[in-house]
């Protein structure tokens, strides 16, 4: 008989995209705990971490997307036996190496063509990299339908819907998803407080440690807009049936509403190591070192999200109706907005502005190719920084 609590049963080989991220140190420390072996590493431009990383891992590939990067760690891994690669031939094959399970968290647009790598390469995904399904939904899922592969999702809250879902009766009969959100820095805020909000307020989460651009994602709420198309596509469900609820204190992560109104959530303290273990474990569950839910210690609340005052929900929301490249659109637009608000360029307000005006580009008539969308992604980004330039500070 097989004992599910011993942790050799959950032994992977295991890539993880984005190792130097929050996401990416976090997952090293699950894999590790659970025995998995690391086949390859790829990061941004971190190559002191990185190199930390590779001699602790021992990965057969490393890779730093920035070029100069990959050159300063061909330097200080001379002594090792690890290919380096750059740019993102190297991502893609790293993403392609033999492994059982690719983990992607890197961040932003950058991930999508890794994602379709690992998946032609016929891996399995945990993604964390909710760009892939945002600006590429309908090609990474058809992709991974015909490569027969899973994608198992690394974000809490669809991480949270994906695990209700497993007690789905056989006919499914869900009739609605209710993301929550815990409403950032700027909660109860008004459009005109939000106008002085300054970086170091915004990059301020309440409760989780995260990368800066999805903490800054998380503070616009267009965080909750990009996961609600991630979530259409993940999970096969109608935008209007995928609902956001605000809870601030980050203990149920996302509901399931089935067609008897019965509702089911996932509950845990806002730790990542969770939904990451998930990921890895999946169908499984073995023992974590996240502490337990005591919910004496928590008073829960929920309140609808302020849609006037946080305006990328229902730029995200009009994406996915429209449906065809819009949403890569939005994305890029948020991309090239954040970028600049991070280096004190244009306001905070100015991002949901940016994003909005995207919608109104001319943007090609989607074909279903990869090369359209990356097309599109190319055109969004010139017209947003040149949108930037004529912002009055």
């Amino acid at each position: 008989m097989t004992n599910y609590n011993d942790l050799s049963s959950v032994k992977k080989r295991i890539t993880i995209l984005g190792s130097t991220g929050s996401i990416g140190r976090q997952s090293l420390n699950v894999a590790k705990r659970l025995g998995c072996t690391v086949t390859a590493l790829a990061a941004h431009s971190n190559s002191k971490l990185m190199e930390q990383q590779i001699r602790q891992y021992k990965p057969s590939m490393a890779v730093m997307f920035d070029k100069k990067a990959a050159d300063d760690l061909k330097v200080r891994v001379g002594d090792l036996s690890v290919k380096i690669m750059s740019d993102m031939d190297g991502l893609c094959e790293a993403a392609a190496v033999d492994t059982d399970l690719v983990l992607n968290s890197v961040v932003g647009m950058v991930g999508l063509c890794p994602t379709i790598a690992a998946m032609e390469a016929g891996h399995h995904v945990a993604l964390a990299n909710k760009e892939s399904l945002v600006a590429g939904g309908e090609v990474v899922m058809k992709t991974a339908a015909r490569c027969g592969v899973n994608i198992l999702p690394v974000d809490s809250e669809h991480s949270a819907i994906f695990q209700c879902i497993q007690g789905a009766p056989p006919n499914r009969a869900v009739k609605r998803l209710i993301l929550t959100a815990s409403g950032g820095p700027f909660f109860g805020k008004t459009i005109e407080e939000l106008k002085a909000v300054t970086t170091t307020e915004a990059l301020s989460h309440p409760n989780w440690r995260m990368g800066a651009k999805i903490t800054i994602d998380s503070a616009t709420m267009m965080n909750k807009g990009l996961e609600l198309i991630e979530a259409h596509w993940l999970f096969n469900i109608d935008s209007e049936n995928i609902d956001i609820l605000i809870h601030r204190e980050s203990i149920v992560h996302s509901l399931v509403e089935y067609k008897d109104n019965s509702v089911i959530a996932q509950l845990g303290v806002p730790d990542m190591r969770i939904p990451i273990q998930y990921a890895i474990t999946w169908p499984l569950r073995v023992n974590t070192e996240v502490k337990e839910l005591d919910l004496t210690k928590y008073s829960l609340s929920f309140y609808p999200p302020d849609y006037k005052t946080f305006v990328c929900i229902d730029a995200c929301k009009t994406a996915i109706k429209r449906g065809g490249l819009s949403p890569a659109a939005v994305n890029a637009a948020n991309e090239v907005a954040v970028s600049l608000f991070l280096d004190r360029k244009i306001g905070f307000t100015d991002i949901g502005q940016l994003v909005i005006q995207s919608l109104e580009y001319e943007i090609p008539v989607a074909n279903g190719s990869l090369e359209q969308i990356l097309q599109t992604d190319k055109i969004v980004r010139e017209k947003t920084l040149s949108s930037a330039k004529k912002i009055k500070r």
